[in-house]
């Protein structure tokens, strides 16, 4: 199982993913924060992305990720990492911290974080 970012998986939802990212994405089971469903929607909403929510191609892919919750441990986490940002890409690292699952992510900062499990 892996954890994916909010941008990995708008990139998966688009076709977009490079080729090392799709690879690795293929076959195991995706799972992400619940944050990163209401992000999506939220940029959708910005117009800084364009991804159809409604569409039921998108739908049904949205519906086999696995969804973590922003539960007490994931709250207490993401205030003990070591990199400091967006309070969203916090808590998605904190998922995968408290759960163990590597996360999928292009963000540097994260990236650094000696913490955080990466799967790339």
């Amino acid at each position: 199982m892996l954890n994916l970012d909010t941008h990995i998986l708008i990139y998966a939802l688009r076709g977009a993913l490079a080729g090392s990212e799709q690879q690795l994405l293929a076959g195991t089971q995706w799972s992400v924060s619940s944050i990163v469903f209401w992000e999506i929607a939220k940029l959708v909403q910005l117009g800084r992305v364009e991804v159809d929510l409604g569409d039921r191609h998108v739908v049904r892919t949205l519906s086999r990720i696995r969804s973590w919750p922003i539960d007490l441990a994931v709250a207490r986490a993401s205030t003990r990492l070591d990199f400091r940002g967006d309070p969203a890409d916090q808590i998605i690292a904190a998922t995968s911290v408290v759960h163990g699952i590597p996360l999928v992510t292009r963000d540097a900062v994260i990236r650094k974080s000696s913490l955080v499990p990466l799967a790339l």
